[in-house]
C-alpha cells in the first residue's frame, strides 16, 4: 500500500484550482478529485507499518487553523519542469503541523523526508524545460488567491497507480482541536 499525509481541499477551492487547467503544451492536468496539500509522502507500507502510522497520527495534538492558496510556480529536476502548482501562503500553524506529522512518522521508524518542505498543491505534471508559454501562463495566472480554507483534520491517504492517473483514497482522519 502507497501512503500519503496530506490536507485535503474543499470542493469549492478544488473547483476554483481545475478552472486553471488550460491547452498549456507538455502539462498532464491533476483531476480535480486529487488535489490536495501533501504534508508527508510516506511511499510503500505494509500493513504493520500502516496499522503503526495511523497510531502514531491518532496521537497528534495539534488546533485547527486557517490558510489560504496564493500563486503559482514550478519545481525543476535537471533543467527540466516536473510540477506546476499553486503555492501556499506563509503559515507558522502549517509548518508546525507538518513538523509533528514527520515527528510522530519518525517515532515509528519512518526515514526522515530528505526534501525541505515546501507547501503547495500540484496542478499539473510535466517533463519539459521551461518554455515561454509555461513562464507566461504562471505569469498571468500568479495572482490566484483561494478562498481562506480551514484545516480541520489530518487525512492518511493511499494511492493507487493507475493507468491515466493515481486513484487516492482516505483511509483515515485525524481532527485537529
Amino acid at each position: 500500500m502507497r501512503l500519503f499525509v496530506a490536507l485535503d481541499l474543499p470542493w469549492e477551492v478544488k473547483e476554483d484550482l481545475s478552472e486553471l487547467s488550460c491547452a498549456l503544451p507538455g502539462a498532464r492536468w491533476v483531476p480535480t478529485d486529487n488535489f490536495h496539500l501533501t504534508l508527508r509522502f510516506i511511499g510503500e507500507a505494509n500493513r504493520l507499518q500502516a496499522e503503526e502510522i495511523d497510531c502514531a497520527l491518532a496521537a497528534l495534538r495539534g488546533r485547527s487553523f486557517g490558510f489560504a492558496l496564493s500563486g503559482l510556480g514550478w519545481f525543476e529536476k535537471n533543467g527540466r519542469v516536473n510540477t506546476l502548482y499553486a503555492g501556499v501562503e506563509r503559515n507558522a500553524d502549517l509548518a508546525r503541523l507538518q513538523s509533528k506529522v514527520e515527528t510522530a512518522l519518525l517515532r515509528v521508524g519512518l526515514p526522515p523526508e530528505r526534501r525541505r518542505f515546501t507547501p503547495h498543491v500540484a496542478l499539473a505534471r510535466m517533463e519539459q524545460p521551461v518554455t515561454q508559454g509555461l513562464a507566461r501562463f504562471v505569469q498571468a495566472n500568479n495572482l490566484y488567491r483561494s478562498a481562506p480554507i480551514r484545516a480541520d483534520n489530518v487525512t492518511l491517504f493511499s494511492s493507487f497507480l493507475g493507468k491515466d492517473s493515481p486513484t487516492y483514497t482516505p483511509e483515515a482522519e485525524y481532527a485537529l482541536g
